[in-house]
């Protein structure tokens, strides 16, 4: 069995968490057995002159509920993102087969909820042909990494 996580390098690790959880149905990871926090259990791991702050900020992982996708892990880095990301997530949020004026309503109700939550738009990106339907918006998260709603 291949286990893996995906680790998204970030400045404020428990912004982005809060962030993607809900947008990808994900929840915060417990706290190793034996800890009551990930503070705590930082704490056992990082010298304490590296922590401050509330427990809170300390949530950095998230997992699939269900058990069927990757953790994802927002590590923290000092360095700010500086160049386009090679690969980003795809949100999908609107039933391709629906009409398209259907489509552009979905995603852009999604993308103003996203926006209020930090999340910036780059572009939206639209097809309309009578072989080809769809619609997208590009986007970038509280931390400047891209995605697309669609």
């Amino acid at each position: 069995m291949v286990t893996w996580q995906l680790t998204i390098d970030s400045n404020d690790p428990a912004r982005m968490a809060r962030f993607w959880a809900p947008l990808l149905g994900y929840v915060p990871q417990p706290a190793p057995d034996g800890f009551d926090s990930w503070l705590a259990y930082y704490r056992s791991v990082v010298p304490e002159e590296d922590l401050a702050g509330d427990p809170d900020d300390y949530v950095d992982r998230l997992v699939d509920p269900a058990g069927e996708g990757p953790r994802i892990w927002f590590q923290p880095v000092p360095e700010k993102k500086t160049v386009k990301t090679r690969f980003h997530f795809d949100i999908f949020v609107a039933d391709r087969s629906a009409p398209m004026e259907e489509i552009v309503a979905t995603v852009d109700a999604k993308v103003a909820q996203l926006v209020e939550l930090g999340a910036t738009v780059d572009h939206a990106v639209r097809t309309d042909t009578a072989t080809l339907q769809r619609y997208s918006v590009v986007m970038h998260d509280p931390e400047g990494n891209e995605f697309c709603v669609a």
